[in-house]
């Protein structure tokens, strides 16, 4: 009995210091190609402490429940997209006001923390910033919306340092079908096209998160450059309406795009899929932080919670749109959202220090050190690089 309790001692310690190795490995692949991030939050995060005011939105040492500058160090994040969200429940015209306001809150984050953030407009800039020791921060929009139907505006933002530009959320525009809207346009409609042009001319990247299968295929028969998706999951995994299909992976390859995997538990668990459908129409009428955080709560009392997503989970789509699209065409867009409670988090994967974790997970199942690297950074790099060169042609 004796020696049996020993040998089960002796594999528990022997696993543990493996996988403390595999930690160590994850990190030390890491600090040498540290992580572009499609998609954080926070700047509508701040805006929600600040009681909607983004006036009093705290810039200087920013923070939320998954994000703050330490762990994003701790994290190895070399470059982070800012998602400046505006909720698609807003109507346009007000929409463009708030997107410049949160584009804004973004921007005085940046400039208020120079010693750990730089303000990126290029994957030059990134890695001048990481160079310099410090986190390149690109904007990204969720959502074009807060174009109000208007090429000038979009070139607006542009002057203003956003990157990219997701086609829609919730809810569809007049003139690109969201996955989750109602279908207006088939796709993309004329506008769209122009729409999708006027982003290729500037070097301004096309996001292709929550827009239906049929908007992904007119964008990419129109875009003369590669596109992504800042945050997603595979179908085949789990069919959430907001993960994209197999087709739709291949497609967005051979453009020569990345597909950027979140740590969203609904996306990436089935368990928690199946849980949330009946809170997403209701989330679609959230126009503030309080809204979301009042229809969460309601949801959740009502109907309890369900069992958590782990880092299993995650890797399991990244493999899929590894083995599909290729290991070229699969990135990191975590989405932390600001997210407190237990249901709304991938176990192991709590906040912005936790990237490793999941390297650590995937060195387990095999995957090399050069795959990685194109995991974390380097097929970010290309689609911008690749992008950059359309916009100069």
């Amino acid at each position: 009995m004796r020696s049996s309790r020993l040998l089960v001692l002796f594999l528990v310690t022997a696993t543990a210091l493996a996988d403390d190795d595999y930690l160590e490995d994850a990190r030390a692949i890491l600090a040498n190609a540290p992580i572009i991030d499609g998609h954080n939050d926070l700047p509508w995060g701040l805006r929600g402490d600040a009681g909607d005011d983004p006036e009093l939105a705290e810039v200087v040492n920013p923070s939320g429940p998954d994000t703050d500058l330490d762990r994003l160090k701790a994290g190895f994040v070399g470059g982070q997209f800012w998602s400046v969200y505006v909720p698609s429940a807003i109507e346009p015209l007000e929409s463009v006001r708030y997107q410049l306001e949160q584009i804004d809150i973004a921007r005085r984050m940046i400039r208020a923390n120079p010693d750990t953030l730089a303000l990126a407009l290029t994957a030059a800039d990134i890695d001048a910033a990481n160079r310099d020791g410090k986190i390149a921060s690109l904007l990204g929009i969720e959502g074009a919306h807060t174009i109000a139907g208007s090429l000038s505006v979009l070139r607006d933002y542009y002057r203003l340092g956003v990157r990219y530009v997701g086609l829609t959320h919730f809810r569809s525009t007049d003139w690109a079908d969201s996955a989750t809207g109602e279908r207006l346009s088939g796709g993309l409609s004329p506008f769209g096209e122009k729409v999708i042009r006027e982003m290729n001319r500037l070097g301004m990247i096309v996001d292709l998160a929550h827009t239906s299968a049929e908007t992904i295929d007119d964008v990419i028969a129109v875009s003369s450059a590669p596109v992504i998706v800042s945050h997603t999951a595979a179908a085949a995994v789990v069919p959430h309406e907001r993960n994209l299909g197999d087709a739709s992976l291949e497609a967005i390859a051979k453009k020569g795009g990345v597909i950027m995997v979140c740590f969203i538990p609904p996306f990436v668990s089935d368990e928690v899929r199946v849980w949330q459908e009946g809170m997403m129409p209701l989330l679609a009428e959230a126009r503030s932080e309080a809204d979301w955080v009042r229809i969460t709560a309601a949801y959740v009392e009502e109907n309890g919670t369900p069992g958590r997503a782990t880092i299993s989970d995650v890797a399991d789509h990244i493999e899929h749109i590894a083995n599909v699209a290729g290991i070229e065409h699969v990135g990191i867009g975590a989405d932390f959202y600001g997210a407190e409670q237990e249901h709304e988090l991938v176990r192991g994967l709590e906040d912005v220090s936790k990237y490793p974790q999941l390297f650590a997970e995937l060195l387990r199942r095999g995957w090399a050190d050069d795959d990685l690297e194109k995991l974390s950074r380097e097929n970010v790099l290309r689609v911008m690089r690749a992008v950059e060169e359309a916009a100069e042609r």
